[in-house]
C-alpha cells in the first residue's frame, strides 16, 4: 500500500501537459492544448488538456480526467500502478511494504505478468554477461553485430541458456508462479505436465511496452539447422498484443515528437543500429504486417512517417497495397531505398550516421510518387498493365483525406503517367463515390411505423431539470470561491450563497444531488471544496461530472478585439447576472413542475371544495412565479 503522503506528492508533481504529452502530440490554442484523442480514431483534434486546471477532456468521446486518470485509461492499469508508474516518471521514491510474488500473484494478475517478464529479462541479460556460455554466444554474437555495451544495457538485450527449463527452474526457484510463466509464453507446458523454456539457445530482445516496462520477447537461434526457426516471439498475452506494439517506441516516442518524424525499419538490429548511431527516432514493425493500431501510435507523436527499405524489390511491391492504410490514417509517408544487400542496420555499420542521413535526405521520396514509378517500370509499354496501375495509384490518392495534399499528387501523378488531369479526377471522384455508397448501408424498413417525435414548445416542462441542476454544479465548481461583492451582499463566498438560497430545492439527479450534498457537508465543517476535490474524486461519475462542467471546447479567439476591435463580455464579468440566472432559472423548472401537477389535480379532484383550496394553492405559486419570471425578463401568461 502506498502512504497516502507519498500520493499527495506523486499527484501534486504530476502536471497533465507532461504526462499527456508523453503518448500525445499536442500544439497550443489558447489557453489549453489540443491534439488528436488516443481514446477513439479521430482526424480533427478534440482532446483538450488544461494546464491550469490539471486534466484533460476530449470532446468527441467523453473521456476525461487528471494525470492518474490518464494513465489508468492509457494504459489499462489500476490506481498503484498509474501512481507507481508516475512516481518513476517523477523519481519519486515509494516506501511501502514489499509484496513476495505470490502475494502480488493473487492481488494482482496482470501486474504479475509483468513482474514475471521483467524477471526474465533480468535473468536473460545476467545469463549473457555473467556466465561462460553467455559470453562466448550471445556476448559475442551482439558484440560482432557492432552493438555497444551502453545499448546492449540500455535495450536489455541477453541470453537464454541452451537448457530445457534453465529459466522455469530459476523463476520458480525465486518464487514466481509457474502459472504466470506459461501465460506469457515464456514457459511451455508438456503433456505430462513438465515444463520446458520456449526460448532456449537464442539471443533475446526484449520488447518494451509504451511505458518502458517489458512485455513480451523476441528469441533469435545461432544455429545453422535449418529446422529450426530463425526467430520466435512471444505469443499473445493480457499484456502484450503484437498488432499494438512497436519495437523501440519507449526509447523513440520523445525523439519523435521533437524531431517530427519517425523511421519505420523491420527488424530489432535495423532499430539498435540506427538508435546507437544517434538517429533515435526509430521504431520497428518486427517483421510482422503494419497494423492500423501501430499507425495509430506513430500518429500520437508525429503525422510524418519514412519507411527504410532494403533493397529487396520483391518485398517492397508486396508491401505498398499494405501502406496505403498509412495514408488513409492522415499520414505523410515518404520511403527510403537502400542498396542492394544492405538494409538499415548494415548501412549505418559501413558507412556511420553522417552518411546514413545524407543518404535518407538525398533519397526520400513521397510514396505515391514512388508507387507511381515503381509501378510505370513494371507496366512498361503495355497499355492494359499501365491502365490497371494509373488505378491502383488513383486508389491510393482516394485515401488521402486531405484534399489539398490529394490534389497535389493528383498534379505530381498526372505528369509521371502522362495522362491528363482530369481523367485522373475523374477516376478519383467514381473511387469516392462508390466508397460513400458502399459505407451506407440502409435501415431495414420498420414492421410497424414509429411514433413522431415531437419537439418540445419553448417555455413547456419536459421531464427532467438535468440541465439546470447541472448549471447550478457548473456555477459552483467555477465559481464556488470567488468572493461576492454586490449590493447588500459583501465578503462571502458564491459557494455558500448558492448553496444557502437553494435550501427549497430538491435535486432530482442522483449525480447533482451528491455533489450538492458534499459540498454541503465540507461548507458545515468549515471548509471550501475546489474543483480538483470533486475532478480527483474516488467515484468515476462524481469525477466525471466534474470534468465536463470544468471543460469547454470552445476558445473565444484574441482576434475578436485585436483585430476587429469587438470587445465581448465573459460570464465572469457579470457574476450576479450568471450566479442569479442559474439559481432562477432552476427554481423556474421547479415551480413549473409545481404548477403543472396542481392544475392536473384541479383537473381531476370532482369535489368544489377541494378545487378552491387547489386554486388557492395554485395562485400562491404563480406569485412565486411571477417574481422569478419578473427576474428572468420572462413573459408571464396570467
Amino acid at each position: 500500500m502506498i502512504p497516502k503522503e507519498t500520493v499527495d506528492k506523486i499527484i501534486e508533481a504530476s502536471r497533465v501537459e507532461e504526462v499527456v504529452g508523453d503518448f500525445v502530440s499536442l500544439k497550443r490554442r489558447g489557453t489549453s492544448l489540443i491534439g488528436n484523442c488516443p481514446f477513439h480514431n479521430e482526424k480533427t483534434p478534440s482532446f483538450h488538456v488544461s494546464v491550469g486546471k490539471g486534466i484533460y477532456k476530449c470532446f468527441g468521446c467523453g473521456k476525461g480526467g487528471d494525470s492518474v486518470r490518464f494513465i489508468m485509461e492509457h494504459e489499462k492499469a489500476t490506481y498503484p500502478e498509474a501512481l507507481r508508474y508516475l512516481a518513476n516518471k517523477y523519481n519519486i521514491e515509494i516506501a511501502e511494504v514489499e509484496n513476495t510474488p505470490e502475494e502480488q500473484a493473487i492481488n494482482d494478475r496482470r501486474e504479475s505478468l509483468y513482474i514475471v517478464s521483467a524477471f526474465a529479462a533480468k535473468f536473460f541479460q545476467q545469463q549473457m554477461l555473467e556466465t561462460e556460455e553467455g559470453q562466448n554466444i550471445g556476448l559475442s554474437y551482439f558484440k560482432e553485430r557492432g552493438f555497444r555495451e551502453d545499448i546492449i544495457r540500455k535495450f536489455e538485450l541477453g541470453y537464454s541458456p541452451d537448457a530445457w527449463d534453465a529459466l522455469s527452474t530459476a523463476a520458480t526457484g525465486a518464487g514466481y508462479n509457474i502459472q504466470f510463466l506459461e501465460e506469457t509464453g515464456l514457459t511451455i507446458r508438456k503433456d505430462n505436465d513438465k515444463f520446458y523454456d520456449r526460448f532456449r539457445g537464442r539471443v533475446m530482445f526484449p520488447i518494451h511496452g509504451f511505458t518502458g516496462r517489458v512485455i513480451g520477447f523476441g528469441g533469435r537461434t545461432l544455429k545453422t539447422d535449418k529446422a529450426v526457426p530463425k526467430y520466435v516471439n512471444s505469443p499473445e498475452s493480457d499484456i502484450y498484443h503484437k498488432s499494438n506494439v512497436l519495437y523501440g517506441l519507449s526509447f523513440a516516442k520523445k525523439a519523435m515528437r521533437d524531431l517530427d518524424n519517425c523511421y519505420l525499419v523491420e527488424g530489432y538490429a535495423d532499430v539498435l543500429s540506427v538508435h546507437q548511431a544517434g538517429i533515435e527516432n526509430v521504431v520497428a514493425s518486427s517483421g510482422t504486417s503494419l497494423t492500423v493500431e501501430q499507425i495509430r501510435l506513430v500518429k500520437r507523436f508525429t503525422e510524418n512517417i519514412t519507411i527504410l527499405y532494403d533493397g529487396d524489390e520483391a518485398g517492397i511491391k508486396a508491401s505498398l497495397r499494405g501502406l496505403d492504410m498509412i495514408l488513409e490514417e492522415g499520414l505523410n509517408v515518404k520511403i527510403v531505398l537502400f542498396p542492394d544487400g544492405d538494409d538499415p542496420d548494415s548501412y549505418v555499420q559501413k558507412f556511420g550516421s553522417a552518411a546514413f542521413k545524407t543518404h535518407i535526405e538525398q533519397n526520400k521520396k513521397d510514396f505515391i510518387l514512388y508507387k507511381t514509378s515503381i509501378l510505370l517500370k513494371d507496366a512498361g509499354t503495355d497499355p492494359i498493365k499501365r491502365a490497371g496501375l494509373i488505378r491502383e495509384v488513383v486508389e491510393s490518392i482516394a485515401k488521402i483525406p486531405d484534399g489539398i495534399k490529394a490534389s497535389v499528387f493528383v498534379r505530381e501523378c498526372s505528369s509521371l503517367l502522362q495522362i491528363e488531369e482530369r481523367v485522373l479526377i475523374s477516376e478519383l471522384n467514381k473511387i469516392r463515390l462508390n466508397k460513400t455508397k458502399n459505407s451506407y448501408q440502409p435501415q431495414p424498413a420498420a414492421q410497424t411505423p414509429p411514433e413522431p417525435d415531437f419537439i418540445e414548445i419553448p417555455g413547456s416542462v419536459s421531464d427532467t431539470d438535468e440541465a439546470q441542476e447541472k448549471e447550478i454544479v457548473r456555477l459552483l465548481l467555477n465559481y464556488g470561491h470567488e468572493l461576492v461583492h454586490w449590493d447588500g451582499i459583501t465578503d462571502t463566498y458564491i459557494a455558500p450563497y448558492v448553496i444557502g438560497n437553494l435550501a427549497d430545492v430538491t435535486f432530482d439527479s442522483e449525480l447533482c444531488s451528491r455533489v450538492i450534498d458534499e459540498y454541503k457537508k465540507q461548507l458545515e465543517q468549515g471548509e471550501l471544496p475546489s474543483e480538483q476535490d470533486f475532478i480527483k474524486h474516488p467515484d468515476h461519475r462524481v469525477a466525471d461530472l466534474a470534468i465536463s462542467m470544468v471543460s469547454s471546447p470552445y476558445i473565444l479567439s484574441e482576434n475578436w478585439y485585436a483585430k476587429r476591435k469587438i470587445y465581448v463580455k465573459s460570464e465572469s464579468e457579470n457574476l450576479r447576472s450568471t450566479i442569479l440566472g442559474g439559481i432562477f432559472h432552476l427554481k423556474k423548472r421547479k415551480v413549473d413542475r409545481i404548477l403543472k401537477k396542481i392544475r392536473e389535480e384541479i383537473q381531476s379532484e370532482s369535489d368544489a371544495d377541494n378545487q378552491a383550496i387547489l386554486m388557492k394553492k395554485y395562485l400562491q405559486v404563480k406569485e412565486v412565479e411571477k417574481g422569478i419570471s419578473a427576474f428572468l425578463g420572462s413573459v408571464v401568461v396570467k
